[in-house]
């Protein structure tokens, strides 16, 4: 069977280097379609629709640096799901053979694509038991910022820049990063508002709280590093942060107010 070959209108223009335009309101690819090759989103925002009865329902809006259909290059199988641009966008395309070349020199798309399909085995797992009969697995969703808020522990990071203030969690871990539509993931302290240039990784770093210390460890396939007092630490291993102690994430410089 020949491949499907990528075709472009008038709203849909081939760019160099395996960019593509797509124009409001049209479709990157359809549900059912063949595809062979994914997407990163360069500029704009996309959305992800799936037919349900009858209706297309809104499964998540994706913003510049997200990533989407990559389970054709996985599996080459159908679209599971339909994607449309919202306002104009840039794409990257990606197809096999460029495949392996991203997720070598972009590591955090390779993490936060066995989130993404680490997230759809635990609810292919739910809904298993749940047609079972079983009592389902429990699944530990993260809060979005504003219920983090609420049971917001008084401890926080600064950003003496703009004065804004990050509650931590009461709870014994604390994730930092930024809003996350390709996995679902909502971490405990977005930094978006002050990220202008994006330089944080969506799941960066995360708080530990051991009794009255806290440890900062950064997140695995986190891109720019994390500091604190100008020391990059080490992925994956804590390292104890004390009041008053700068950290930075990224470009990004806050303060920990642990009193």
């Amino acid at each position: 069977m020949n491949k499907p070959v990528f075709k472009t209108t008038s709203r849909k223009a081939a760019l160099p280097n395996y960019s593509v335009e797509i124009g409001a309101g049209d479709f990157v690819f359809r549900e059912g379609e063949l595809g062979t090759e994914m997407y990163i989103l360069h500029e704009g925002r996309v959305e992800i629709l799936k037919e349900m009865n009858g209706e297309q329902k809104q499964l998540a809006v994706l913003e510049k640096g997200d990533f989407f259909g990559e389970m054709a290059i996985l599996e080459d199988l159908p679209r599971t799901a339909s994607a449309r641009a919202l306002v104009p966008v840039k794409l990257l395309q990606i197809n096999g053979s460029t495949f392996d070349q991203m997720l070598r020199s972009n590591p955090e798309i390779a993490v936060r694509m066995m989130r993404k399909l680490s997230r759809r085995l635990r609810e292919t797992d739910r809904l298993l038991r749940e047609a079972m009969g079983s009592a389902p697995s429990p699944v530990i969703e993260m809060p979005t910022p504003q219920e983090a808020m609420v049971d917001a522990a008084p401890q926080r990071l600064v950003h003496e820049r703009s004065n804004m203030e990050f509650f931590l969690s009461r709870g014994p871990e604390t994730t930092i990063g930024r809003r996350d539509p390709v996995t679902g993931i909502h971490p405990d302290i977005d930094l978006t508002p002050v990220d202008t240039q994006r330089s944080i990784s969506r799941r960066h770093a995360k708080i530990y709280r051991r009794g009255n210390k806290f440890f900062l460890a950064e997140e695995i396939g986190t891109m720019n590093g994390t500091f604190i007092n100008g020391t990059r630490i080490e992925t994956g291993v804590p390292a104890e942060i004390k009041n008053g102690d700068e950290v930075r994430c990224g470009l990004v410089v806050l303060q920990l107010r642990a009193e």
